[in-house]
């Protein structure tokens, strides 16, 4: 689904709730202090939330590419990827929809991994990230390359699926869930900030859940 592309409930619902407000308290807590984030609560099952459309992307056909204002511009195939240097994370999930998810165990090419790979120029401060069916959120670069960041590709010592991003995903965990694109295609480093999808209708530019940066004028 691409910005242009037509109005789904989803899309409507989270419009009027960033119009409204919905779901602030108006707290401010940390994550050294408050392990859960001002309106959230806990839940055991992974919620299953997107715009509509649930790419088929098999390993033969997926590719990564990484573009902008790096030293060394890549496209890895599926093969390439797993040459790279693989970690494990575990990381609590924050959705803007008020769920949180503690201990979720990822597999996949750590952030700084890929950094390391493109090599960033000094005068880039965000990354665009782009999913196959159109999706993009913008992020810092200083968030990009947090510690627990990891182009995920399996969950829970699995796949992972593809209702949750698979073949592979973004996870940024100190950031609400929309930030951490699901069937990651494309990256690009930039020298100034976008608005991506959702930042476009109402969200944050950033989304830090312990700030309760839900929407666009909090």
């Amino acid at each position: 689904m691409t910005d242009e592309s037509p109005e789904t409930k989803l899309t409507l619902s989270k419009r009027r709730w960033a119009e409204q407000g919905k779901f602030l308290t108006g707290k401010i807590s940390r994550p050294d202090t408050n392990r859960l984030p001002p309106g959230q609560h806990l839940v055991t099952n992974w919620p299953v939330l997107d715009l509509g459309q649930q790419p088929l992307i098999t390993a033969s056909e997926w590719t990564l590419q990484i573009v902008g204002g790096v030293e060394n511009p890549v496209k890895l195939d599926w093969d390439a990827f797993h040459r790279l240097p693989q970690s494990r994370k575990l990381s609590d999930i924050h959705c803007v929809t008020t769920w949180s998810r503690y201990d979720n165990r990822w597999q996949g090419v750590s952030t700084h991994d890929l950094l390391d790979l493109v090599m960033p120029r000094p005068d880039v401060n965000f990354v665009m990230l782009t999913s196959y069916v159109g999706y993009t959120t913008n992020l810092p670069l200083a968030d990009f390359a947090s510690e627990d960041g990891i182009l995920a590709t399996a969950w829970e010592g699995q796949p992972l699926t593809r209702d949750h991003g698979g073949p592979m995903r973004l996870v940024i965990p100190h950031l609400y869930f929309w930030n951490s694109a699901k069937w990651l295609r494309r990256i690009e480093f930039l020298i100034g900030d976008q608005a991506g999808f959702w930042e476009k209708n109402g969200y944050h530019m950033l989304g830090d859940p312990w700030r309760e940066q839900r929407y666009s004028n909090d």
